[in-house]
């Protein structure tokens, strides 16, 4: 009894011994898995992420307060005006978001030009619903020449925002927003909410743009180095 009692606690030592050893490359993985989840971790700036996201909600309130002024003034709504000043009021948000960069004067500079923009959009909005093709394209042209002076002011800032990307992401996103206007005076629903979903992801391109630019042009803001000293 006392052989076969040694033999079956050999055998049950020779199997743990085997498990542990068959384990020990799954938990080894496992560690290094943990290992290099925590370095992605500590590798994200905390700094740009907020400024990212900071933008990002900007620019999609951009996308939600235009697309409720459209619609409240293509159908004579009686909140067509304090939507409006709430978009006006993102145009002023989104220039106080580049302040602590380039400071007051060029965030009001920024500020007034959306505000432009905001403005254009309303007359081409009016012309279009009152069928008026003449005021139309007049401010339509008028439009995309506020869009240029925007994206020369933009890459004139910041030699990463290259004015040939900016102009093109810029042309898009107006005429995305042109398509909404046209889809809804069709009554084209569809065509009209795939043209915002596609605008919304589309402006967020383009705060991510402007926010890698402003964190490349001033990297010691963003705890890195700064241009003179590289």
């Amino acid at each position: 009894m006392r052989v076969q009692n040694n033999r079956w606690k050999m055998t049950i030592l020779a199997a743990s011994m085997a498990l542990s050893l068959s384990l020990a490359p799954a938990q080894g993985w496992a560690a290094n898995r943990a290992s290099e989840r925590v370095s992605q971790q500590v590798c994200i700036n905390p700094a740009a992420e907020k400024l990212k996201d900071d933008l990002r909600l900007l620019w999609i309130d951009h996308a939600v307060w235009t697309r409720n002024t459209m619609i409240s003034m293509l159908a004579g709504l009686e909140d067509a005006n304090p939507v409006l000043q709430r978009l006006l009021r993102n145009q002023q948000d989104i220039g106080n978001a580049i302040k602590p960069y380039y400071g007051e004067e060029a965030g009001n500079k920024l500020a007034g030009l959306l505000k432009e923009h905001i403005e254009l959009a309303g007359k081409v909005i009016t012309a279009a619903k009152a069928g008026n093709k003449t005021d139309f394209e007049k401010y339509n042209k008028e439009w995309f020449r506020n869009g240029d002076d925007i994206v020369k002011f933009l890459s004139g800032a910041n030699p990463n925002w290259a004015y040939a990307d900016l102009k093109q992401m810029f042309d898009k996103h107006l005429d995305l927003l042109a398509l909404n206007l046209t889809s809804r005076l069709a009554k084209d629903w569809e065509k009209d909410i795939a043209a915002y979903d596609e605008g919304q992801m589309h402006l967020m391109m383009l705060s991510d743009t402007l926010a890698a630019g402003i964190v490349k042009q001033f990297p010691e803001k963003f705890g890195g180095p700064s241009a003179q000293s590289r």
